[in-house]
């Protein structure tokens, strides 16, 4: 990219924040290579948003790909909860794993009420900041300005900001530098193409490191909201933090890398590999889904009158793919004997799986499916 330099660090007395330059400005793209990858990302991700119109009732599958996203977005910071454990209510998480449990929980709200605030909010700093929001309540950053930009330094890495491994902007500048990150996402007079722009926004924002908590998480959400917003997605299919948590140490070293030599193409590059490649995934498991519920649907037709109460779980299990006895009952709307009796059939016929070894509080996994995701 020519003419860009990422920055300057600036003394703050004891230690220097790094100063990022602006970036609502006109770009200018020379490298051959990296339109041939923009390209290819473009291509690949319209095959995808093609492909999801196609997938009847797309919507229940995406509440699983939203819960892969919150396990891997979180993973990166830390936390440890796994898909088995994420699909458990609250009271059957083991009081040590809860906090993370909450955690992920707290992503995926933050990112459906997210989706759902673009109807009427554009993708901005307003946005960015309830999205904040919702993500700390009530979990171990809610001490932090959950839903507000900082008011003091904040760093990267060391036990101290003396011995930081990078250290963001000083907190007076926030505002400038979020306003003019909200003015060149909708900046339509010196335009950029979208994947190489919502990549710059994604390095920018970290590098503001706006928040005292949840910088990352809320980086990688916003890269989903923003191919939503500006309508290269119909539906939010495409998350990147798998392949950013698979490839952490690059994914922070390319981010290292432009703070410190202004050159923006490796990361550019990275980033749009990872379009290509999740959005490729992304196809492959939502062609395995509809094979999966082809085969399962092909079994319950054998059940005579139990098959429309089959259907009412499966539509339950496709959205979290474990259920108990209590739930099954609710969404089928039969009396116990006669639940118990389809969960049996449903299980002899290897369609879902009891997976407590228990006699009580019985939870059945649709496990073939729930391997899809992993």
């Amino acid at each position: 990219m020519k003419n860009f330099t990422s920055g300057v660090h600036v003394s703050q007395g004891t230690y220097k924040s790094f100063q990022p330059e602006l970036i609502d400005r006109a770009w200018e793209i020379e490298d051959m290579e990296l339109l041939q990858l923009l390209g290819q990302a473009d291509r690949e991700l319209g095959r995808l948003d093609m492909f999801s119109e196609y997938v009847p009732n797309i919507d229940l599958f995406i509440r699983m790909h939203v819960l892969k996203e919150a396990i891997k977005s979180s993973k990166i910071e830390g936390t440890k909860t796994n898909m088995e454990e994420a699909l458990l209510d609250k009271e059957d998480v083991s009081y040590e794993n809860r906090d993370d449990w909450e955690e992920v929980q707290n992503y995926i709200q933050a990112l459906n009420t997210a989706i759902e605030d673009l109807v009427e909010l554009p993708f901005s700093s307003r946005l960015i900041r309830n999205t904040h929001k919702t993500l700390l309540h009530a979990v171990r950053g809610k001490h932090k300005l959950p839903g507000e930009f900082r008011s003091s330094q904040n760093w990267i890495g060391g036990a101290s900001i003396t011995d930081a491994t990078f250290i963001p902007p000083t907190h007076p500048s926030v505002s400038e530098y979020m306003n003019d990150l909200e003015k060149f996402v909708h900046n339509t007079e010196t335009p950029l193409p979208h994947l190489l722009k919502i990549a710059l926004i994604h390095y920018q924002f970290e590098t503001i490191h706006p928040f005292l908590d949840g910088n990352g998480r809320v980086g990688r959400l916003m890269i989903t909201l923003y191919l939503v917003e500006k309508e290269i997605l119909k539906k939010p299919i495409l998350y990147l933090s798998d392949f950013f948590e698979r490839n952490r140490m690059l994914y922070y070293d390319h981010l290292t890398r432009v703070r410190q030599t202004s050159d923006l193409t490796p990361w550019f590059k990275f980033f749009l590999v990872g379009v290509i490649e999740t959005a490729k995934s992304s196809i492959q498991a939502f062609d395995a889904i509809l094979k999966l519920q082809q085969e399962i649907e092909k079994k319950t037709q054998t059940l005579g009158t139990q098959a429309g109460a089959a259907q009412k779980i499966l539509h339950q299990l496709y959205q979290r793919p474990l259920i108990n006895v209590n739930k099954a009952k609710e969404a089928t709307g039969l009396s116990f004997p006669s639940v118990y009796k389809l969960i049996d059939n449903l299980e002899r016929m290897e369609i879902i799986k009891e997976v407590t070894g228990g006699k009580r509080k019985r939870q059945y996994l649709l496990e073939d499916y729930l391997n899809l995701y992993l």
